[in-house]
């Protein structure tokens, strides 16, 4: 047995998952018409393979309009829940628990890649016009439309319609997306909030689609489902979402039957935001603090610091992104910096290699 508290299993609801590294969603912009490709098996499948606990997918959109780029991944029909579970299968032969983040991107919608330039892209070439809680775009970007309030009935159905593909095909963990200035998110901002209506102006009227569609999710999928949502802690802006609006949201949410909080940040408008290692781990010790298990995401890189996070009681997990990018059997590794060799898995065909 290891005293590594990183490599121990963490209980949500009736899943027990094999350890606190998690893999945050990371968008490939590889997708046809929603569905998955081989890309995103292999993706994926690798950080199974390397010993994570739970595989997150990218954002995957619950409505076409809801994606970020033409390329992103959906789960709004068959043929894109047929591939999921294909994938699903794969993570759960390695170990892994597989974790679905359901999102729309709101008035960031309709864009390019990133190795594009992140240009917005026009009909013609295959974009939409986006939605948001208003018509004020995004820098750069096209003017959404400001949703209806069948419009908004719409989104929270879709959410739980996505919900029900995602565990029909096998997904063992759902989070819901209200960061990085996607719809969710620019609901619960004031920086891009200005409706009049009882979605817009008081805290808890830009938490209303939020906690409407955690309902909607939590009450749709089995009980013992875990429900995570990711929040963007602060806007980095005077007068946006802060810190505090996120410690009180967190209340709401685990009323609403949410069992964790994913604390990122920003996203939402342009920002200057004091990158470094670990630079967003106060926030998830604050929402922690406040009585919500939450996880540890941005610059979290080496697996002392790591451990440090989890062990001094700054989240229950970290969820890692770009180090796994770059080293996809990271955990394997981590775990024998931390003693804790024997608490992971290593796949038969590559134990000539254990260190």
């Amino acid at each position: 047995m290891t005293d590594s508290q990183l490599f121990s299993p963490i209980t949500l609801r009736d899943l027990t998952i094999r350890n606190r590294v998690w893999v945050a969603p990371m968008c490939q912009y590889s997708a046809t018409d929603g569905v998955p490709e081989d890309w995103h098996l292999v993706h994926l499948g690798s950080f199974a393979s390397g010993g994570a606990g739970l595989v997150f997918t990218e954002a995957t959109a619950v409505l076409p309009e809801g994606r970020i780029s033409p390329a992103d991944t959906g789960i709004w029909n068959d043929a894109q829940q047929a591939v999921w579970r294909r994938i699903v299968d794969f993570l759960h032969s390695q170990g892994a628990a597989a974790g679905m983040q359901l999102a729309h991107a709101g008035r960031k919608a309709s864009t390019e890649p990133p190795w594009v330039g992140r240009a917005a892209v026009a009909d013609k070439d295959g974009g939409w016009q986006p939605v948001g809680p208003g018509t004020t775009p995004y820098p750069g970007l096209r003017e959404p439309r400001a949703l209806t309030l069948d419009g908004i009935r719409e989104v929270v159905t879709a959410f739980g319609d996505a919900a029900v593909r995602a565990v029909d095909a096998g997904f063992d963990v759902l989070e819901v997306h209200a960061a990085h200035g996607y719809l969710l998110h620019e609901f619960l901002s004031p920086l891009s909030n200005d409706r009049v209506d009882e979605y817009g102006g008081s805290f808890d009227n830009r938490a209303r689609l939020l906690l409407e569609v955690v309902r909607e999710v939590r009450g749709r999928v089995p009980s013992g489902v875990p429900v995570v949502v990711r929040l963007s802690a602060t806007d980095w802006t005077d007068g946006g979402w802060d810190v505090e609006q996120s410690v009180r949201l967190a209340g709401l949410l685990k009323d609403a039957g949410v069992d964790l909080v994913d604390v990122s940040s920003g996203g939402n408008v342009p920002a200057q935001v004091p990158v470094g290692p670990g630079y967003q781990v106060p926030f998830a010790r604050a929402v922690r603090e406040a009585g919500m298990r939450t996880g540890a995401v941005g610059l979290i890189t080496e697996p002392k610091q790591a451990e440090e996070i989890v062990a001094t009681g700054s989240a229950d997990v970290v969820l890692l992104a770009r180090v796994l990018l770059r080293e996809p059997h990271w955990p394997l590794r981590a775990a024998h910096e931390l003693g804790a060799t024997d608490a992971v898995r290593w796949p038969e065909q590559y134990l000539r290699a254990k260190l």
